[in-house]
């Protein structure tokens, strides 16, 4: 059997493969079989999506509180 070249998969497949994997509507066997990967490869990048998944909505909060502080400096050095 030839070995594969490394493959660099792009965040929105990794994104795509972890959902469906957090779905469970399917086994990781058949998710590795459909998205050609290996079922490790899902079952790590489904961690790091549940891992992280409350990134997604704090990390806005923390921008629009930041934005909310310059935002009134900047009102106070106009008048």
């Amino acid at each position: 059997m030839a070995r594969r070249s490394r493959r660099n998969h792009s965040p929105a497949f990794k994104a795509k493969v972890a959902l469906a994997a957090v779905k469970g509507e399917r086994t990781l066997a058949e998710l590795a079989e459909y998205f050609d990967v290996h079922p490790n490869q899902i079952q790590d990048w489904k961690k790091q999506l549940l891992s992280k998944a409350e990134h997604v909505f704090g990390a806005s909060l923390v921008a629009a509180a930041d934005h909310e502080q310059v935002q009134q400096k900047l009102h106070a050095k106009i008048g």
